[in-house]
Order: C-alpha cells, then structure tokens, then sequence
C-alpha cells in the first residue's frame, strides 16, 4: 500500500514507476521497484540518523581523492 501512496507522492519513485512502466514492464512489478526502494531510503534513513531530504543527490568520489 505504501507503493501507491509513494508513486503519487514521492517523485523519485513517481520517476521509477513511469519509467519502469514506459519500458513494458507491468505495472505490479514497478510497484514491487517502488516498494523497493522506499525500503533502502526507509533504511539509509534508519542508519544514517539523517532526516530524509528530498533534494539529496550522492557525491561520486573523485578518483583522484586521497
């Protein structure tokens, strides 16, 4: 249930469902991809102790940082 409240509400996985859906898949299998990755944000939240930001992109590491 969480996964169709997240595809309305949540962009990132609004973004992830649609794109999931545009390439053929079924619509149950990119909620289950939605479901998915609210549990590794639910979990990245849990053990960072960071509240969850919405705007938040990962650096890449410079190959070149020491």
């Amino acid at each position: 249930m969480c996964s169709w409240s997240a595809r309305r509400a949540n962009g990132a996985c609004r973004l992830l469902y649609d794109r999931l859906v545009a390439k053929g898949k079924n619509g149950k299998l990119a909620l289950i991809a939605v479901c998915n990755k609210l549990l590794k944000q639910a979990y990245a939240i849990v053990t960072s102790g960071v509240p969850y930001q919405a705007d938040f992109t990962k650096k890449a590491a410079s190959p070149f940082a020491f």
